[in-house]
């Protein structure tokens, strides 16, 4: 979800490894042990659990995370959490980074010291004050100085225990002061609209025998007004600290008056005192992006020099192989590259192009597409991106079995454990590996359209270029369906969306053995057991020593390179999208029913969308996809609950409530594209609930009546893929910019190609450069399409700048920009005066 500014689109990402814990503190007693659970949060929203790891201090969780931020955020926390005996669960530390301080660990793996965890430090959100000096007359004719504080609102409030009771606590900072004054509890709201105002005495007259209007000593100056957040308990614990400001009255300068927002701030030194060093440390990888959009026609230069790629010749002079030329690692020009060229439906003529080319570079077959290439690479994105739903109806139910059943499959004798026995775990082994076989083999009809013709280019450039090689037409192929796609999948179903998390060791041994069996199966090599280095698996793989096993696999490998022949919409199994618990609104089907909130279970396919009781019970309510005619978010105030949003239908439209933003943008962007197509799809929708006789939005009393306001939308209908051309070249912009010495020096390189015929030299022998003078043509071309974005993009941030205006509702006030609004401040009224 994209955040707008002056015609101009941001864009939030983050991709998280979360790896391992260590010396988290034990507990007193005999079990030490801990089983602990690692959180994701935006500021205190979770977004990610990862799996508990049981009865460990140094828990290993290696699991990835990625997600697109759909709102601002001022932190990135991480809790460590323990589950006790009675399924309890206490913090025992928190990491926190600051969104500013992101890139300072930006594809690093760093160790976090984890921090202790105390009410006064959990705070977020902003308040709105006002502050108004003035004098005063007495009855008396004496002159006094008295401040009115007014406070306006709060956004953004945690929601603590399920609830958010707010009122505000403002009291004047001081020597001798003690003033203190609530504002009225606002009852289940984070976003309270105060509205009330304060005085307080702020400058005393003198005793008689001074000038009576001579003020105190005290100055103001030194005097700070502290406003404090509490959320109203009913528990005996008291209330809980919700956040808090100082705001030294030194802001109100010669005007005497200030207007800001600020961001909430902890307590000063709330907390117990306790040495870092005793909670542990935790490892984390944190990859935050965050991309500028500009409006399309700013990228039609450096977009159609890529789209183009396909048609230069040599392929090696083209933009999209240069940029895999100077990136660091392939993997960082594939990712963008792919995603755009599929946007455009050209992404197989350009794998074709560039994989033909590197064919006709490789000697021996026997390593062909063996390398981190910049074509190993894209295709290797494009299987993930365009194969992932043949993934799931394929190894899904399967992969799902092992992980429940535990089977022991140990077939290691040192790792044997005493009571298993070999020949059951080898049976078991062998069962598991048998059916996973069968279903990828049978499954060449569901291979996507895109896959099969980009591994028909593969065969046909092998065949070519190695006509005496009979088996390479199939290795060429085998090398990505079986090394690259389907054995990483069983390995790590996790990162494949096959599993929700990492598997326990034993199951995770379990699916590195079918992996290994099922990788050597696919690659068709002369001597299979030569294949393995432990005597186990040389072992065990007689099992498979037969015909019919490479029979299957060519079989297989023949249908799904032939090019165009199946399409991936005949498919008429259900596929599984989505699933989860989230809490439901009664939809009102019954007359007389009470429209309460319940926590049901939803699963989406490309049939249906359905709730139920519970996981694996029967459905109590089923939409077909082609009943969907909308999708939307539902504003808050409707039922003063966060992260709602609606599916419209027919007759009525059901409301429900995700765990949380990101949860909730992903339903709605999923649901949106399975019923993208559906003729009857509504241009207009009401963001607001129907309550008490009217919509809320619109006041129209009609149940009935259209929308108020355009339905989001223009996704694309094709559910496996949501890409935006304009940031992903973007992204390819950004790296041309990250890289430009190397792209200088890849001009150089052709100039020294161009006139000296001699030996290479070696700065320039990384670079492949088959046409030095096509090659520098296109660098010339890349250079001045970089240069001509760096320039808009150094204009917007200059822009940026000087509309900045620290302590507005965009750019609160925070612990580090106060001295910043102090100068912003002081260098406005110079400029006034």
């Amino acid at each position: 979800m994209a955040v707008e500014e002056e015609g101009l689109r941001v864009f939030q990402s983050v991709k998280i490894k979360i790896g391992e814990a260590k010396n988290i503190p034990p507990y007193h007693g005999p079990n030490k042990m801990r089983d602990c659970y690692c959180t994701v949060n935006l500021d205190q929203e979770e977004v990610f659990r990862t799996k508990i790891v049981e009865k460990s201090l140094c828990p290993f969780y290696g699991e990835d995370f990625y997600c697109e931020i759909p709102r601002s955020f001022r932190h990135l926390s991480f809790y460590i959490f323990d589950r006790d005996v009675f399924r309890r669960d206490s913090s025992i530390g928190k990491v926190a980074v600051k969104k500013e301080d992101l890139q300072k660990y930006h594809g690093k793996d760093t160790w976090f010291p984890l921090q202790p965890v105390s009410a006064d430090s959990e705070v977020q959100g902003k308040v709105h004050l006002e502050l108004r000096l003035s004098e005063v007359i007495t009855d008396s004719g004496v002159i006094s100085h008295k401040l009115a504080t007014r406070v306006l609102e709060c956004q953004g409030l945690p929601i603590v225990n399920g609830q958010c009771d707010p009122y505000a606590a403002v009291s004047l900072l001081g020597p001798s002061r003690s003033d203190a004054k609530k504002t009225k509890v606002k009852r289940k709201n984070n976003n309270p609209q105060f509205e009330e105002v304060f005085y307080f005495e702020v400058t005393r007259p003198l005793s008689h025998t001074k000038r009576q209007f001579d003020v105190e000593e005290e100055d103001v100056d030194k005097l700070a007004l502290r406003v404090d957040l509490w959320n109203a308990s009913n528990l005996k614990f008291g209330d809980e600290f919700l956040g808090g400001v100082r705001v030294p009255l030194r802001v109100l300068g010669q005007a005497g008056v200030h207007d800001a927002w600020y961001f909430l701030q902890p307590r000063e030194n709330g907390g117990k005192s306790v040495k870092v060093e005793e909670l542990g440390s935790l490892r984390l990888n944190i990859v935050y992006t965050e991309d500028h959009v500009f409006p399309s026609e700013h990228y039609t230069p450096l977009r159609d020099l890529l789209l183009h790629s396909a048609n230069v010749e040599p392929v090696s002079a083209s933009a999209a192989h240069i940029l895999g030329e100077v990136c660091r690692e392939k993997q960082e020009a594939a990712i963008p590259l792919v995603r755009l060229f599929l946007h455009y439906g050209k992404i197989v003529p350009f794998i074709s192009a560039i994989a033909h080319a590197e064919v006709n570079r490789t000697q021996d077959p026997n390593t062909i597409f063996r390398g981190n290439s910049l074509t190993s690479k894209c295709i290797d994105e494009t299987m993930k991106l365009a194969g992932m739903h043949y993934l799931q109806v394929t190894l899904k139910p399967i992969i799902d079995e092992i992980c429940a059943d535990h089977k022991p499959c140990e077939i290691d004798p040192v790792k044997l454990k005493e009571s298993e026995n070999l020949d059951t775990n080898r049976e078991n082994l062998r069962q598991y590996v048998d059916r996973i076989f069968n279903v990828i083999t049978t499954s060449g009809v569901r291979c996507p359209t895109v896959m099969c013709d980009i591994f028909f280019s593969l065969r046909e450039s092998a065949a070519t270029r190695f006509q005496v090689d009979q088996d390479v037409r199939y290795t060429a192929v085998s090398s990505f369906i079986f090394l690259r796609f389907f054995a990483p999948a069983i390995l790590s179903p996790n990162l494949f969306q096959l599993r929700p998390h990492h598997p326990d060791p034993a199951t995770s041994r379990t699916l590195t053995l079918i992996s290994k069996t099922i990788q050597t199966l696919g690659s068709l090599a002369k001597s299979k057991s030569a294949n393995f280095k432990e005597s186990y698996m040389a072992a065990f793989y007689d099992y498979f020593n037969e015909q019919k096993y490479a029979d299957a696999v060519k079989n297989f490998l023949d249908l799904i390179s032939t090019s165009g022949k199946w399409d991936q919409k005949s498919i008429e199994t259900p596929i599984m999208l989505k699933e989860g618990f989230m809490i439901k609104r009664a939809q009102g089907r019954n007359r007389f029913g009470m429209k309460n909130f319940k926590k049901r279970w939803f699963r989406l396919t490309n049939h249906e969308f359905t709730y139920h009781k519970t996981k694996g019970e029967g459905a109590l309510c089923s939409i077909p996809i082609e009943n969907i005619l909308a999708v939307e978010r539902l504003e808050e105030e409707s039922f003063k609950m966060k992260n709602m949003f609606q599916v419209i239908q027919p007759e009525r439209a059901l409301y429900i409530q995700a765990n949380n933003c990101v949860e909730a943008r992903d339903w709605i962007d999923i649901l949106t594209k399975v019923s993208q197509c559906n003729r009857k799809r509504l241009s207009t929708y009401h963001p607001s609930a129907y309550l008490n006789g009217h919509w809320l939005c619109c006041k129209l009393s009609a149940d009935a009546a259209p929308g108020c306001t355009p339905c989001t939308g223009g996704l694309p209908a094709n559910i496996q893929l949501d890409v935006d051309g304009d940031r992903e070249t973007e992204r390819i912009y950004s790296l041309f910019s990250t890289y430009m010495s190397k792209l200088i020096n890849m001009q150089e390189a052709c100039g020294s190609k161009s006139v000296y015929d001699g030996p290479e030299l070696e700065e320039y022998s990384s670079f492949v450069i088959d046409d030095p003078q096509e090659t520098y043509k296109t660098l010339k071309l890349i250079v001045s399409a970089v240069q001509t974005l760096e320039q808009q993009h150094t204009k917007y941030k200059r822009d940026k700048f000087k509309k900045t205006k620290i302590g507005s509702q965009e750019h609160p006030i925070g612990d580090k920009s106060f001295q910043c609004y102090i100068r912003q401040q002081s260098e406005s009224s110079t400029y006034s005066i």
